[in-house]
């Protein structure tokens, strides 16, 4: 571990720019605990139990990925069935992500633990360790970069943003990601102070970062940036290539090339099989596209959300731009491609928000020359209220948000499958279809039961144009259940959404099925009809 010193701003790209103001003298906080901060211990204590807090209070289904890309793959190795998707069967996908929670599943196996509330809950709880320690890291980051007093503040605007919250202790890779992109950039000697490093934090940089690109190929993107800089402000050149980043990303992607041939067994290098899909071919269109500047004007600014106007200004105030040309390089990057998800931009976020935090910082104690000798109980008094009337306005617009989105909005996937457990273990449920959009509910990972389950398929077609199973349901349910209902072996429960079940009622009252539940989903659509809630219906 280096040693570092504390409260040392970053210099800018540009040394003789005009220094951004100094905090390192600032006063504590009056609207932060001086005890939270003694030690970077109660700091991550503190994050650890918000982050737990708020894995449990995540109850809705936000992407597919997050359960078939990792626990489903995860209850596969450690139980002995569960769903591949089509991605495994081509080979893009590391087995490096759903290794963390192979661990965990034989943990729980191995205690008897694994009830339906615990193989629900108990991922996203693993996940929101791995989230406390991104958070120390953006503070620790900030520390470094700007003291204390902005670190506290960027801590605080981290916690309180409401995608953060919705998003960081789910299971998707990207959240694993953005932890080591944080990690990562803390480390990484271009990032800070001249001579505020060592060569031994350097190697933890690349080792982190290599661990990213690992579970994330993309995450190159991120890494290509700072690489660069680093080449740029190095004067050891070719030791930091030869010594450094060749034999740590060589160590780490080979470990990762063995696990995956073992466990496909076959060789196979998934990271060439997922650039060959996803940029030579543009593989991922075929689940939407959207416009070059979608992240600009939608996608990160809906995440930032009303913190965006506070990180813009601490960027033009504390003139980072090092950290400014990341998160724009990052956007830029992730625009070329045609398929776009908030998700995919999850590691910049949190930056974004740490130059919120260093705004927040400002309206406490500006600390520049030309506010010296302003010291006045009034002028004081007015920064107070202003900074009040920031915090109210964060809190006041993300709470409800990130509530809402945790605990509301397409709660619907995860309560009928916590159902259909409870039902399972009382041996009630024979077989389920699933008539809807595929991968529109967890699976097996959380049902953790092995009975036939079914759903409709919608793996990419070679031949354009050409619509899968669940494009041919949604588009005229009737006829496409009249025709699959004449090869099925009949389920005992089947669910779907509401939008599709007014359509599908009679029919399915004709094979004697009945409704036994009915889940409330959503209150607004997303990308197709509206959804309001999902129903099951069981043979009389």
């Amino acid at each position: 571990m280096m040693r570092r010193r504390q409260n040392t701003p970053l210099s800018s790209l540009d040394e003789n720019t005009t220094k951004s103001p100094d905090f390192s003298k600032s006063k504590d906080s009056r609207f932060l605990s001086i005890h939270l901060f003694s030690s970077e211990k109660r700091i991550f204590v503190f994050c650890l139990s918000f982050r737990m807090l708020n894995a449990l209070l995540v109850q809705t289904y936000f992407n597919p990925d997050e359960h078939w890309q990792g626990p489903e793959v995860a209850h596969r190795i450690a139980f002995g069935y569960g769903h591949l998707t089509w991605e495994w069967a081509e080979g893009i996908r590391s087995y490096l992500h759903p290794m963390v929670f192979v661990v965990l599943y034989r943990i729980l196996a191995l205690f008897r633990l694994d009830n339906p509330w615990l193989m629900m809950k108990a991922p996203r709880l693993l996940q929101s360790l791995f989230s406390a320690v991104g958070d120390l890291y953006l503070y620790k980051l900030s520390q470094v970069l700007f003291g204390d007093h902005v670190a506290k503040w960027a801590l605080f605007s981290q916690l309180s943003n409401w995608f953060m919250f919705y998003c960081f202790p789910r299971t998707l890779s990207n959240c694993l990601e953005t932890v080591l992109t944080l990690v990562s950039l803390y480390f990484w000697p271009c990032m800070r102070s001249s001579g505020n490093y060592s060569f031994l934090s350097r190697k933890w940089s690349l080792a982190f970062a290599a661990l990213a690109c690992a579970i994330r190929p993309t995450s190159a993107i991120t890494w290509l940036y700072v690489g660069l800089l680093e080449l740029l402000s190095s004067k050891d050149t070719l030791i930091f290539l030869s010594l450094e980043v060749v034999p740590i990303g060589i160590l780490v992607l080979g470990l990762t090339y063995l696990l995956d041939c073992f466990m496909y067994g076959s060789w196979i290098l998934v990271p060439l099989n997922f650039l060959k899909f996803n940029f030579l071919s543009s593989g991922g269109d075929y689940y939407g596209t959207h416009k070059w500047h979608w992240y600009f004007t939608q996608g990160f600014t809906v995440m930032v959300f009303t913190h965006l106007p506070f990180s813009i200004a601490g960027i033009i105030y504390s003139r980072q731009w090092k950290f400014a040309g990341l998160i724009a390089w990052v956007l830029g990057s992730y625009s070329i491609l045609g398929h776009k998800e908030f998700r995919f931009v999850l590691p910049v976020l949190p930056l974004a928000l740490m130059f919120s935090g260093y705004s927040l910082a400002v309206l406490e104690d500006p600390g520049s020359p030309q506010d010296k000798g302003k010291g006045s109980s009034k002028s004081h008094t007015k920064r107070t209220a202003k900074l009040g009337v920031a915090i109210l306005f964060l809190l006041g617009t993300n709470i409800p948000m990130a509530l809402y989105m945790s605990l509301v909005h397409q709660r619907g996937p995860e309560e009928v499958m916590n159902h259909l457990a409870k039902e399972a273990l009382d041996a009630k449920v024979k077989s389920i279809l699933f008539l809807t959009p595929c991968h529109a509910t967890p699976y097996y990972s959380m049902l953790h039961y092995n009975l036939p389950m079914q759903f409709l398929d919608c793996s990419p077609s070679e031949e354009k144009g050409v619509p899968d199973e669940s494009d041919r349901f949604m588009m005229d349910p009737v006829a496409f259940v009249s025709e699959y209902a004449k090869y099925w072996s009949q389920p005992s429960h089947i669910v779907l959404f509401d939008s599709e079940e007014q359509k599908l009622r009679n029919f399915l009252m004709s094979l004697d099925y009945r409704e036994e539940i009915r889940f409330f989903n959503a209150h607004f659509k997303v990308d197709r009809d509206l959804q309001a809630s999902i129903v099951v219906y069981v043979q009389r």
